[in-house]
């Protein structure tokens, strides 16, 4: 709910290092400096280069489909296509501003729950007439009225209060909230023609920016796990639940200010996830 362009490399003249170039003859007596024998060094260097990119294009070539053969030491390694992205395009119609009409293919699956991820993820969950009308989207028909018990015991006044916004919900004059989700991938890890298990990595940003905020937009790390079925023409969610990580070490970037966050999330629209 995250991570902006880095700036460009400096000229090797500007980092305050000196060069010394030393004559061709050494005033202290040593011998003279002998010409540089570029040639057949140039020739090695052209190959070897020539080599690589062959080496390169065969293995870009090589497709998604064509696993790695041969046993490994360190157990069996998932093949490329596993992680690489489908190609699929994205789904082009949206219930209720979320993505939805996915095909009934495990692929499918996996990209509603990517795109559902976002969805419960959303500053929207914190209203409750707008939770109520994404729970009616992204759940099963038979586990919307439960979910939505289930969701107005977490998201109470008193957790808003927690957050500093309004038992409402929605941010204090001069602040902007903040709560986005991103996945990072999916994986199914059970599928059948009309029901699937999806695992969401996913990185998070959740808190209030502002001048005097006490809550901060921080990062989070966590895997939520969605049974899906297939219903009314669609992927819903019938149960879901959220673990920690995996977290990757934390970076050394600058915290950016609360005018920078809040114009960020002011101007970033977010994206139709397929996998």
């Amino acid at each position: 709910m995250s991570p902006t362009d880095e700036q460009g490399y400096a000229e090797y003249t500007g980092t305050g290092h000196t060069r010394t170039r030393l004559p061709d003859n050494d005033p202290y007596g040593g011998a003279p400096r002998r010409p540089h024998r570029s040639s057949s060094r140039s020739l090695v260097t052209v190959v070897g280069v020539v080599v690589l990119l062959i080496a390169a294009i065969a293995f870009a070539n090589r497709g998604d489909d064509t696993p790695t053969p041969g046993p490994t030491t360190k157990g069996s390694r998932p093949d490329t296509s596993s992680t690489a992205a489908s190609g699929t395009r994205p789904v082009e119609t949206k219930t209720g501003g979320i993505p939805s009409g996915f095909p009934h293919t495990e692929q499918g699956a996996q990209s509603a729950a990517a795109n559902y991820a976002v969805a419960l993820g959303s500053a929207d969950m914190f209203n409750k007439t707008r939770r109520d009308a994404i729970l009616q989207t992204v759940m099963a028909p038979s586990r919307v009225a439960p979910s939505e018990t289930e969701f107005d015991k977490a998201y109470t006044p008193a957790f808003s209060k927690s957050l500093g916004l309004n038992t409402d919900g929605t941010a204090p004059p001069g602040y902007t909230f903040v709560s986005r989700t991103s996945p990072i991938g999916t994986k199914a890890t059970e599928s059948t023609s009309d029901t699937a298990t999806v695992e969401v990595w996913c990185s998070g940003l959740l808190g209030l920016a502002g001048d005097k905020s006490t809550n901060p937009v921080t990062n989070s790390w966590f895997t939520i796990t969605m049974k899906l079925e297939w219903t009314a023409g669609d992927w819903k969610i019938v149960t879901h639940s959220q673990h920690e990580g995996p977290a990757p070490v934390p970076g050394d970037d600058r915290a950016s200010s609360s005018d920078e966050m809040s114009k960020a999330v002011d101007e970033y629209g977010g994206f139709t996830y397929a996998r």
